[in-house]
């Protein structure tokens, strides 16, 4: 009696135990897929160590550069912002989405605009995103899909954060001087002066012109924008590692609200 007694008792602890880690939901850098057009895409997803379902979380979209295109789900992880996770994980105690671009293609690609925003999507559904709370990254290429995101979906945003991107690249058919203004005189009022972008560049790029950030920034200047800009001093094209780790990024980040920009 005593051992059937016991064997009874494991076997209710056991049955407690089990409806209650199935409710555990994993964190750190997850594996996650989404199909859109009949495409399937791998992208990653950080979810911070203290998450709740009882919470509503921010989130953080990071478009990577040229050099982490692929279809591996993988390789955007390792620069930018994964990176200034993997160093300061307690700064960013909010869901990130990382797509991946896929190979001789851009963001700017409508197939790619799609994969990043239905990961983006995907992902607030299932990590109880905070829609007041949705910010807008990306460095180089991913600086560039930032620019045009922010101008096609300026209300989505409530803050965004760019690395060394722009509108026009060097490979762009040259155009006059008053083609160039207009052109980011356009981006710029697209965007609107009431998004608050922090941009970041060094003077020494050889691959994307400061020019571009610096255009940029006078444009959205011109619109009464408090845009905020910092250029690194000699540094190359990898700036973006310098601006991920900036102390006082997420202190200004997670202070922006959606909501704010509607009072």
């Amino acid at each position: 009696m005593l051992h059937r007694s016991g064997l009874t008792f494991v076997l209710t602890v056991g049955l407690i135990a089990t409806p209650a880690m199935a409710r555990h939901q994993a964190t750190g850098f997850l594996n996650r897929t989404v199909s859109v057009g009949g495409i399937t895409y791998r992208y990653q997803v950080f979810v911070p160590a203290d998450w709740s379902s009882h919470a509503k979380w921010p989130v953080i979209v990071f478009l990577h550069g040229s050099g982490e295109r692929g279809d591996d789900g993988l390789a955007q992880t390792q620069v930018g912002v994964g990176g200034a996770i993997r160093s300061h994980p307690e700064r960013f105690p909010a869901i990130v989405v990382m797509p991946q671009c896929r190979k001789d293609v851009r963001w700017t690609d409508s197939a790619m605009e799609a994969q990043s925003l239905a990961a983006l999507d995907q992902s607030i559904k299932e990590f109880h995103g905070d829609l007041d709370r949705v910010y807008l990254s990306g460095l180089s290429m991913g600086g560039y899909g930032s620019w045009a995101l922010a101008a096609k979906y300026p209300g989505r945003w409530a803050a965004a954060w760019i690395i060394c991107g722009g509108i026009r690249r060097k490979t762009d058919p040259p155009i006059s001087e008053d083609e160039a203004s207009k052109l980011y005189a356009e981006a710029a009022a697209k965007i609107g002066a009431k998004l608050p972008i922090w941009v970041f560049h060094g003077s020494a790029d050889p691959t994307v012109p400061v020019t571009e950030s610096r255009k940029m920034v006078e444009a959205l200047k011109a619109l009464g924008s408090e845009v905020k800009y910092t250029e690194y001093e000699g540094v190359e094209h990898n700036s973006w590692d310098k601006a991920y780790a900036e102390p006082e990024l997420p202190t200004w980040l997670f202070a922006q609200h959606l909501s704010a920009r509607k009072k």
